[in-house]
């Protein structure tokens, strides 16, 4: 869905507690986070606002999105 809110802690409520243990303990794990919810919150304005970048471009920033994603889950998992 268009402009769906994918932050970590939408995504992972199951993990609130160390999301917010690793943002002030893990200051690599809080850089990664702060720049994926700036690229979240992009994307998410871009496809409301009909995005005026191209679908190569959009699809970049997803990818991006999706990388830092997945990295912040794999350190959630070992945190536990």
């Amino acid at each position: 869905m268009l402009g769906e809110d994918h932050s970590l802690t939408n995504d992972f409520p199951d993990h609130l507690n160390t999301i917010t243990t690793l943002n002030t303990s893990d200051s690599e794990f809080a850089d990664k986070a702060k720049q994926y919810d700036k690229l979240d919150k992009e994307i998410r304005v871009l496809e409301v606002k009909d995005a005026p970048i191209s679908d190569e471009q959009m699809h970049k920033l997803k990818h991006d999105r999706s990388e830092l994603k997945d990295w912040l889950y794999q350190r959630l998992l070992q945190a536990q």
